[in-house]
């Protein structure tokens, strides 16, 4: 049973990333024209695309892609709970879990997001690749505020660690 749950949660876990780093890189406005970009377009289109024909965007925001991260995040709690006890969950606690479940997804993507980013700017200075160029829309709008607090020091940036920091606070505190 641990094993069917693990399949499942991870099977789910992968799809909400998906359609997450969809949504993140359309605010971000990220190059759509990168391989990695068009992937996550392409692995996301059968959900987003008819969510789109009834759902306009609101400024920014594509309410589509907001929608779907949210319902296969629903499906993701609903799954695991039903599998894991026998039940069906009540629809407030799924309802709450569901946002619970994806404020920490988001914040997890974004931890990771920086890391990799960040080992990226130490290996491979000055080399463009699509996954940095990627990673480099992703996490500059997050990183930018910060290097203008805290300024490099001798020569290291500091403002991936400070950021980490607080994303790790704040998935303490949602948890």
């Amino acid at each position: 049973m641990n094993a069917l749950i693990f399949v499942v949660d991870s099977l789910f876990s992968l799809a909400v990333y998906a359609f997450l780093l969809r949504l993140l890189l359309q605010l971000s406005r990220a190059d759509f024209r990168n391989p990695l970009s068009q992937a996550v377009v392409k692995l996301t289109n059968w959900l987003v695309l008819p969510l789109r024909k009834v759902l306009p965007p609101i400024g920014r925001v594509d309410t589509a892609s907001l929608v779907a991260v949210y319902v296969v995040q629903v499906a993701a709690v609903a799954a695991v709970f039903l599998i894991s006890t026998g039940i069906a969950m009540p629809i407030t606690d799924l309802l709450w879990w569901a946002v619970k479940k994806t404020v920490v997804s988001t914040l997890q993507l974004y931890t990771v997001a920086i890391v990799v980013y960040a080992l990226l700017s130490l290996v491979a200075p000055g080399t463009y690749s699509p996954v940095a160029g990627l990673l480099q829309s992703l996490c500059e709008p997050l990183l930018r505020p910060v290097r203008q607090v805290l300024p490099m020091i001798g020569g290291l940036d500091f403002s991936p660690l400070v950021v980490i920091l607080v994303l790790q606070a704040a998935l303490r505190l949602i948890a």
